[in-house]
């Protein structure tokens, strides 16, 4: 089990994503930082933890209202022992290469993909490898259905990713996650939306979940320093 802690970057700050509904995104009011400067975000939740990943998604960029590229590549400069995990709305192979050579890997969000080919050329370019995110809303699936259908053609890692459960203090959605993992033997899942604290945490490592995408629990407090160690150390 693995915490990827999470940046949403949005008008050139931390936002708090909720529900997935980014138009209402808000700067991120946190713990750990009175700032929702990107890179003092960044130093607050490494002082926390000594974090190994770091999961970052450009809203702006995957809206395409914008991009916030100079900030992402100081932060990759600023921190090159993390492995960043990028959601920048990647639909082009050019839009990969510009990060190419980096400390990162790109998430390829089925919501940006409209077909199989588009998402292998993606997978192809991309020299470290690729992470899939399925992405769904409304309990709705966004993106190809082949892709969700065939197991065989995911990465080594999957995001099961339920926009609606996002910053809601809901729980993480136990059946989906359960519901793809059977799917495949090759891939890690790991679970994005609803994790509240350290129990939600210890029950998607008894269900065999690789991993969470946590943002909520480490800004308001729930997940404490010591928490965090005796799950992960």
């Amino acid at each position: 089990m693995i915490i990827i802690p999470v940046l949403d970057l949005m008008n050139g700050e931390v936002v708090h994503a909720k529900h997935g509904n980014r138009h209402e995104y808000l700067p991120i009011r946190s713990v750990l930082t009175d700032s929702s400067e990107p890179r003092a975000v960044v130093q607050a939740l490494l002082a926390l933890y000594p974090f190994k990943q770091l999961y970052i998604a450009d809203i702006n960029a995957i809206q395409k209202t914008g991009s916030h590229k100079n900030i992402i590549l100081k932060i990759m400069n600023s921190f090159p022992n993390l492995e960043i995990w990028l959601d920048v709305g990647f639909d082009k192979e050019k839009s990969i290469t510009n990060y190419q050579s980096r400390n990162f890997k790109p998430v390829l969000g089925s919501e940006c993909l409209t077909s199989i080919a588009q998402y292998q050329a993606l997978s192809t370019v991309s020299k470290g490898g690729t992470i899939l995110s399925l992405d769904y809303k409304d309990q709705r699936f966004q993106g190809t259905q082949d892709l969700l259908t065939d197991a065989n053609l995911w990465p080594e890692d999957v995001i099961v990713m339920t926009l609606n459960k996002v910053g809601s203090n809901a729980g993480p959605d136990l059946a989906k996650l359960a519901s793809i993992k059977m799917r495949t033997k090759h891939s890690k899942i790991y679970a994005a939306g609803g994790v509240r604290n350290s129990a939600d945490l210890e029950t998607l490592k008894a269900n065999n979940i690789s991993g969470a995408l946590v943002a909520s629990a480490l800004h308001n407090g729930a997940l404490s320093q010591q928490q965090i160690k005796l799950l992960l150390d």
